[in-house]
Formats: structure tokens, sequence, C-alpha cells
């Protein structure tokens, strides 16, 4: 009877492991926080058809705009943690959100499970065609003479409108904030001459800049862009250690098995150095960044203290 039941209670514990073997068994919804045609949806849908290749199931993309990126995060932290509800995000911008909202539902850093990293895109510092500068020191020396004169679109809070916050802060100039419905509304307010100046994530900016609708003056990364060699850094323009950008990164709600965890990541590093996929994303500014989970993590706390310090350094407060 004893061999019975230890046999009994083998095969009970097998039970969970086989399912998670057989993951995905069904398709996986795969949520955007922000409107489409941003940055995480680009990369959502750049990934989905690789990974849907990969494992025989379909990877549905699904947009939850709203609230800066919180009813997204919360649908999924509220989601069954099976593997088959996964946010895909600018790890910043949600970073933020939670720092200048702390009665947000969610905390990045302990209501969910870190997948991996997925690439860094740097903001590109645009303005209309129409604003008289050239580069950065120009555009300074104007919106100085100006103070005030000139609209700077950006949804409130998020990562492209902090980068603004650090550039207004360091260099002293004053902007009027107009504020819209996420970086791709951003961008046409901007197109369209409704606004004069953005931070924005590469992907999602970058055409507009080679079809000469946007001026772009500097990059946000540490070292200039293989896809832009010849446009210089903020850093390099005057403001050293200036770094901002799009991370972009998968979550799964806290809770989610480890192995079906090791087994996202494992697939999406493996779709990233596609080389397809490589010269895709480095075509339009971003490097892959398959970071393990626990390098995720850490970095998500990191940011989370830089923003912090920003923020309380500079008083600012969502109105």
């Amino acid at each position: 009877m004893n061999a019975l039941l230890r046999f009994v209670a083998t095969l009970l514990l097998a039970v969970p492991l086989f399912a998670q073997a057989q993951y995905p068994a069904k398709p996986i919804r795969l949520v955007v926080p922000f409107p489409a045609g941003g940055t995480s949806d680009i990369l959502g849908r750049i990934l989905g058809y690789r990974l849907a290749e990969r494992w025989g199931q379909q990877l549905i993309v699904d947009p939850r705009p709203g609230a800066a990126g919180a009813i997204g995060a919360e649908a999924v932290m509220r989601a069954p943690a099976d593997g088959y509800t996964l946010l895909i995000t600018d790890v910043g911008s949600l970073l933020i959100n939670q720092i200048l909202h702390p009665k947000v539902a969610y905390d990045l850093t302990h209501d969910f499970a870190p997948v991996t990293l997925v690439s860094y895109s740097p903001h590109l510092f645009c303005v209309h065609p129409s604003v008289p500068a050239a580069n950065v020191a120009e555009f300074i020396a104007l919106a100085k003479k100006r103070p005030g004169a000139l609209n700077f679109a950006s949804s409130p809070g998020g990562a492209p409108y902090l980068a603004g916050l650090m550039f207004a802060h360091r260099t002293g100039v004053q902007w009027t904030y107009i504020t819209g419905r996420g970086g791709a509304q951003s961008v046409m307010d901007v197109v369209s001459g409704q606004a004069d100046v953005l931070f924005n994530g590469m992907l999602a900016t970058l055409p507009h800049v080679r079809s000469g609708k946007l001026k772009l003056l500097a990059v946000s990364s540490d070292q200039r862009n293989s896809a832009l060699p010849e446009v210089p850094t903020i850093a390099e323009s005057g403001l050293p250690g200036f770094v901002t950008g799009s991370w972009q990164g998968i979550l799964a709600p806290r809770g989610t098995p480890a192995e079906i965890v090791s087994k996202l990541h494992a697939d999406i590093a493996r779709v990233l150095n596609l080389p397809e996929i490589k010269e895709k994303l480095a075509g339009q500014g971003a490097d892959p960044l398959p970071s393990p989970p626990a390098e995720m993590e850490r970095f998500m706390r990191e940011e989370r203290d830089r923003w912090a310090n920003l923020i309380r350094e500079t008083g600012y407060k969502v109105e």
C-alpha cells in the first residue's frame, strides 16, 4: 500500500512539470499598456511572428492604454500567474508612474516577475522643422530668449516627459508642456506643428526624422548611435552624463513558475539574436538587450532610484 501511495504521489508531482514542459499550449496575450504605434507596440509585433512560429501558438498583442500605463499593468498583475498573460512595456515609464502616483495598484518591483529586457532605444531630441535651431546649443539659446514660448509635447509623467524635465532642469530653459495620449500622439503633435519639441523613443520617431517631418538635434545615448553616426549625443553637446531612453522589457505576474519564466527568457533571447531581428532593430536605432531576469530586476531598482532622485530634486508633481 505504501509503495502504491508513493507512486501516486510521484505522478501528482509530475503533472505540473509535464504541463510546464508543454508550455505554451494555447495563445499567449502580450499586453501593451500604451497606445498602438508606440515603441512597446512596435516591438511586440516584431517579436510576435517569430515567437508564434517557434511555439506553434499565437502571440496576441493586446493594447490596453490609459492612466500612463497603469491600466494595462494592473490587468497583467491580476491575471493568472500561468505564463499566458505578459506585459511588454517601457520599464522607465511604469516605474516613474508608480513614483508619481503612490496609490496605483501595482508595484513593478514587487508585483511582477521580470522575464527579460528586450531593447534599449535612446530618446531622439527633435523639433518641428520650422524651429530655427540646428543643434542643442542653438536650441538652448533660442529657448532662453523666448522663455515659455516653445511647446514641449509629451504624456505627463512618462520617461520622455521626464527626459524633457531633466533637460530643462540642467539647462535652465523654460517651455510649456503640451500633454498628449502617448508617444505616438506626441510625435504627431510636433509633426503637425501643434507643438515645437519633444523627446521620444527612437523606434517610433526615426521614420518621421527620415521623412523630414521632424528635425533631429541630438540623441540621448551615452555614445553616438550606429544608425545615426553623424548625430551628436546630448552629453557631447554640453550636458555630460545625460542618458535617457526607452528600456523595453517583458514581465509576467509575480508567482509565474520559474520554469516558464526561464523558457520565455530563453526563447525571446533566441529571437532577439536572430540576424534579421538584430538588423531590423539596429536599422531603427534599437539595441537588443536579452538580459536575464535577475539582471532586469536589478536594473529596475536602479531606474526607480534614478527617477525618484530627479523628481525629488525638481519638485515635480503631476497636476
